[in-house]
């Protein structure tokens, strides 16, 4: 490789990594913000008030809240109930945790009571970001959206999928995809799914972020992204949705 090049990349590199870390360091001074709000407010509310405000649901039982981010008229937020910093934490993987995706999807019911009509699944999504893709330092399951431009890539990808992984474009990222029924996703994790199936994956858990989206006859579309700063790419999932719920709006997806 010619040195110009060498010291192009290593430019490249270093203004990557230098940007991430100025927006780690700008978020990380409140990156308990959310973990604040579960554990001080939420729970003891439920516990001494059987009141879950501010946040929308404390399910203590299965062992997570659901509350409205500020973020978008719909977007809501699974957390767990206790301390788990995000996608890279160990105990997600203990096939006997909780399946907070499985539960997240079952609770989109809330945009639909937010909006105050019906929302199609077809235009919902949930995400988690990598580790350093992400803001907060507790584990969130975004339920929000999908943005039109992946619906219509997933639709165009329907004929081609299946319960094999494989490699698509969407948006502006490569992503690993794959077919679950519903009771897969029931009855593993995408978690421990992914660590199982992606090869290298369980020790790299914090380098990926994971969405998922329905796809025709009740299937869904699981969509794994790795962190590659080279290609800019830090590993956010909730790229591929739209807090703004343009998809709601029919002449987004027809493209008119």
């Amino acid at each position: 490789m010619q040195a110009g090049k060498r010291v192009l990349i290593a430019g490249i590199v270093t203004s990557v990594v230098a940007a991430a870390g100025c927006q780690a360091f700008s978020f990380n001074r409140n990156a308990d913000a959310l973990w604040n709000i579960v554990s001080q407010q939420c729970v003891p509310n439920q516990q001494q008030n059987s009141d879950p405000a501010p946040c929308r649901l404390v399910d203590l039982r299965n062992g997570y809240v659901v509350m409205k981010d500020r973020e978008g008229p719909l977007q809501f937020l699974l957390l767990p109930v206790k301390k788990i910093s995000g996608i890279e934490s160990a105990v997600l993987l203990n096939p006997f945790s909780a399946n907070y995706f499985a539960e997240a999807w079952h609770a989109r019911h809330y945009m639909e009571e937010r909006r105050g009509s019906p929302v199609d699944d077809s235009a919902i999504a949930l995400s988690v970001n990598s580790q350093r893709g992400r803001t907060q330092n507790q584990l969130h399951i975004h339920i929000s959206c999908l943005r039109p431009d992946i619906r219509r890539r997933l639709d165009s990808l329907d004929a081609t999928l299946s319960e094999k992984w494989q490699t698509a474009q969407l948006g502006e990222h490569k992503y690993q995809i794959r077919i679950l029924t519903r009771e897969e996703l029931k009855k593993t994790s995408p978690f421990v799914r992914i660590a199982n199936e992606l090869p290298g994956a369980r020790e790299e858990m914090g380098k990926y972020g994971i969405a998922l989206a329905a796809m025709p006859g009740g299937r869904r579309a699981l969509m794994v992204i790795k962190r590659n700063l080279l290609l800019l790419n830090r590993g956010s999932a909730e790229e591929l949705q739209d807090h703004s719920c343009a998809i709601l709006q029919p002449s987004t997806l027809s493209g008119t």
